[in-house]
């Protein structure tokens, strides 16, 4: 049976009160959302022992990227390989009859951590949203796993996708590229915000649709969302974007530093467990 997810994805972002927003991550599983450059030891020590250490067997979704073969060179030249991960697939295709296979989705079936790399997120969407690995990534999280992803491959993890304009990655929405796989309900997540001086850039998404949570990831840090929260990890700070929640005049946005977690029912920084 075929189940499509985009609907689900499009109806989380299309708020527009603070009553009937509610952003959330899944209620089983992990993600672990990386906001593009270099990961540091305890990024990538978090993601192997969600998935349940280096003797799990593991996905990786490379196709943000261009490229057509992905053979046991990018294989060993992945951070889980270098991380002595044995049991590695490659998942890729940009035909979507093949994404609805039988054949094409079954390491998602077996996998407890599923890798995607970063490129473009408009890729990724255009293979896989509202196919049969859509539903496979969702059934991933419900069996306790963890999906993870630096830059396109975080933006992908929310329900608003940010920068999907085929045309460049300066267009922060694009008709046509705007559902991005929901797996952290009614958010806009970016990348490589304070990097490359984005940290304003999500606000022309949140004038449209104020309802969203806005989530802006610095390079080198990831947040770790189980539930309602998430946690941050790596080397620098997390933007957060949000309409309705109380702040000076002058403030644009709040930042969270590693270490800090943050409550995304209630959208407020909250003091660790």
């Amino acid at each position: 049976m075929r189940i499509f997810f985009a609907t689900v994805c499009v109806c989380g972002w299309l708020l527009d009160s603070a009553a009937s927003a509610q952003s959330v991550g899944p209620s089983n599983g992990t993600l672990l959302i990386v906001g593009g450059g270099r990961m540091g030891k305890e990024i990538v020590q978090e993601f192997i022992d969600r998935a349940g250490g280096i003797e799990a067997p593991f996905v990786l979704v490379p196709g943000a990227n261009t490229g057509e073969d992905w053979d046991e060179k990018y294989v060993a030249k992945s951070f889980l390989a270098r991380a002595g991960a044995k049991d590695i697939t490659v998942l890729h295709t940009r035909d979507r009859a093949i994404a609805d296979s039988d054949a094409f989705i079954a390491p998602l079936r077996r996998a407890k951590g599923v890798w995607i790399d970063g490129g473009r997120q408009w890729r990724l969407a255009d293979s896989y949203l509202g196919t049969r690995v859509h539903c496979e990534l969702f059934c991933v999280l419900r069996r306790g796993g963890v999906i993870g992803g630096s830059s396109a491959g975080a933006t992908i993890q929310g329900s608003y996708l940010v920068r999907g304009a085929p045309e460049g990655n300066t267009v922060m929405m694009a008709k046509g590229h705007e559902s991005g796989f929901g797996f952290m309900a009614c958010t806009a997540i970016d990348q490589h915000v304070i990097a490359r001086k984005r940290e304003n850039d999500l606000a022309e998404v949140l004038d449209t649709y104020p309802g969203l949570l806005g989530i802006g990831i610095d390079e080198g840090t990831a947040i770790v969302v189980t539930g309602r929260r998430f946690k941050v990890i790596g080397a620098s700070q997390v933007v957060i974007h949000d309409r309705y929640w109380p702040k000076a005049a002058d403030q644009k946005y709040e930042l969270l530093s590693p270490g800090d977690e943050f409550d995304l029912c209630c959208r407020r920084k909250v003091a660790a467990k």
